[in-house]
């Protein structure tokens, strides 16, 4: 999901951890991970804006390596769409692995939740970016090949403001893409709560559980 416009101002906690991680040499990878509907987008956004925005800082979320709703389609996925299963993770360690060894712009795909679908190339990380910010559901996950994914960020938060709240923000964002109340909650049940059980099992990966 793209990051919004407008970010939060970060919390003064936060801000220290993102100073603290600016203090190291070189270029540095924070992951932000948590359930569908915690708010790791807006976080992603804030934090990169409180680092001085792009080209300084940049968000690469981890959406853009979606599988195409055909392939989907295709492989009897598209009632799981947001599983693990349902991304190209090897992709997106793969991207991480360029970002991480840095020295020339990287292009990163970008999910475009209006279509959605990914778009390839959208979001370019320079070869002067200080502060590259990933947020996606799975970077916790300790399953080839997302296990990968830990040992390539400096810092990792988990987000989760609890099931109230997450609940209540999907269900807001099913509707404004299309689906109708009985839709959105039917989603959520079969789809969203399964992989929000799943992702809460990988908290302990993080270095920081924020709830705020």
């Amino acid at each position: 999901m793209a990051a919004p416009d407008i970010p939060y101002a970060l919390p003064a906690e936060l801000e220290e951890r993102v100073h603290a991680l600016l203090a190291r040499p070189g270029r540095v990878l924070l992951g932000i991970t948590g359930p569908p509907g915690a708010g790791k987008s807006t976080l992603a956004a804030a934090v990169a804006a409180a680092a001085g925005g792009a080209p300084a800082a940049v968000v690469v979320p981890m959406d853009g390596f979606h599988l195409a709703q055909d392939v989907l389609v295709a492989q009897g996925l598209a009632h799981r769409k947001g599983a693990a299963a349902t991304f190209d993770a090897h992709g997106f360690v793969a991207l991480l692995e360029r970002i991480r060894a840095g020295g020339h712009t990287v292009y990163a795909p970008e999910f475009r939740r209006a279509w959605e679908e990914p778009v390839a190339g959208a979001i370019a990380v320079e070869a002067g970016t200080r502060l590259v910010v990933t947020e996606g559901n799975y970077l916790g996950r300790d399953e080839e090949p997302w296990r990968a994914v830990r040992p390539l960020l400096d810092a990792c938060w988990y987000v989760d403001p609890g099931d109230d709240v997450r609940r209540a923000r999907l269900h807001a964002r099913h509707v404004a893409f299309g689906r109708s109340d009985a839709e959105a909650k039917a989603w959520m049940t079969s789809n969203d709560d399964v992989n929000a059980r799943e992702i809460a099992a990988t908290a302990d990966r993080a270095d920081l559980v924020w709830r705020g």
